[in-house]
């Protein structure tokens, strides 16, 4: 791992919070990057292997996407290693344990990420009180049954197409990561018009170049199969889905699933990135080089983390989509409208917007540098 002195910079990050506790087999990282905008909302992600580094630059994506959304928030990040399909037993100990820990950190602001939900963010509640993502019982808007950050992804796709040789009807849509954001990233653009060739998860991937079936796919994951448990399909391995042919690409799963050493084989028009950090900084710059144009995540994603905002502020579902709609298309459109007459890569005109609002807010706190200087515990 990168020493974490590496990563600190104007912005950031104010408190990096490593957590032990063993009676409960309790591990996890809170990352607090930037709040000059206003206290940090972040989405808790559990897995048996994320890592500090993990969640400092998962942390700062979310300074990022929170500035650049206009949302009055600033970044952070927790992860709490584990394995998410644990006993919900075992895992409801944990987050219950995990928000006691940080309920004085009043500076970050518990919301659901990979490997956690609607009903762990009612565990929270339950302790603290300070969470976004409650479940609809709760008075909140539930960011995955409504498909949040996969509604703004499609109207994310919908600009991005204004600067593309192609139409959404017929387009041939891959999605790596058929999760909360990927399904319903699919079934949002196959509703006007895309067709899903290719889908995978983590046990595996799925090609029918004549088009797959969303309903049926979204069906098989809520009765806990896989996508490969879909018949009428050719089964690959999961980083298969990389080389089939397409005309947009959507990762919505892990980190860095393209890098420098196998973005060469991706074979696509457009990319918009559903997860959080997928592709390396490097990856992007080949594909931009290529002319293939590559939409950065904490632009594209941002429709969950809205709608979590509104959410807190006691906004209404239909109020939340209006805002992820309207946010969403005007700051793809200025991000790409730069792009086109700046001759920059969009992460470069993407990175140049949300600083220029950061800096904005940070120059009106009591310090200009309101991070002051990181400070690891």
């Amino acid at each position: 791992m990168k020493d974490i002195f590496t990563f600190a910079d104007e912005l950031g990050p104010l408190k990096v919070i490593h957590v032990y506790e063993p009676s409960v087999n309790l591990k996890a990282v809170l990352v607090v990057d930037n709040i000059a905008k206003g206290p940090s909302i972040g989405g808790v992600r559990m897995a048996t292997d994320v890592s500090t580094e993990e969640c400092m630059r998962l942390a700062r994506a979310m300074t990022l996407k929170n500035s650049a959304a206009g949302l009055a928030y600033g970044g952070g990040k927790a992860v709490l290693y584990g394995d998410p399909k644990m006993p919900k037993i075992e895992k409801e100990k944990l987050i219950r344990a995990l928000a006691n820990v940080l309920r004085n950190e009043n500076t970050y602001i518990f919301g659901p990420d990979m490997g956690t939900d609607e009903e762990c963010m009612a565990w929270i509640r339950d302790e603290i009180g300070r969470v976004v993502g409650l479940p609809r019982e709760l008075g909140g808007i539930p960011l995955d049954e409504i498909g949040a950050t996969g509604f703004g992804l499609s109207h994310v796709v919908d600009v991005a197409l204004n600067y593309c040789d192609f139409q959404l009807k017929g387009a041939r849509l891959v999605v790596q990561g058929f999760g909360a954001v990927g399904k319903h990233a699919a079934r949002y653009l196959t509703q006007k018009g895309a067709v899903l060739v290719a889908v995978a998860d983590s046990l595996g991937a799925i090609h029918n170049p004549h088009g797959l079936d969303v309903e049926q796919l979204i069906a098989l994951k809520s009765e806990g199969k896989c996508v490969t448990d879909y018949l009428d399909a050719k089964k690959m391995s999961s980083d298969d889905v990389i080389d089939v042919p397409c005309d947009i690409w959507i990762p919505a799963a892990r980190p860095d699933v393209i890098h420098e050493d196998n973005v060469s084989r991706l074979n696509t028009k457009l990319v918009v990135q559903g997860a959080n950090i997928p592709f390396t900084h490097g990856a992007e710059k080949i594909l931009h080089d290529k002319g293939v144009l590559c939409v950065p995540d904490f632009i594209a994603n941002a429709g969950g983390v809205i709608c979590a905002a509104m959410e807190y502020e006691g906004g209404s579902q239909a109020a939340a989509l209006a805002s992820i709609e309207e946010k969403l298309r005007y700051n793809t459109e200025q991000v790409l409208e730069a792009v086109k007459h700046k001759q920059i890569s969009p992460r470069e005109a993407a990175m140049e917007m949300a600083v220029k609002r950061l800096k904005k807010a940070m120059s009106l706190r009591r310090f200009s540098l309101f991070s002051c200087g990181p400070n690891f515990i």
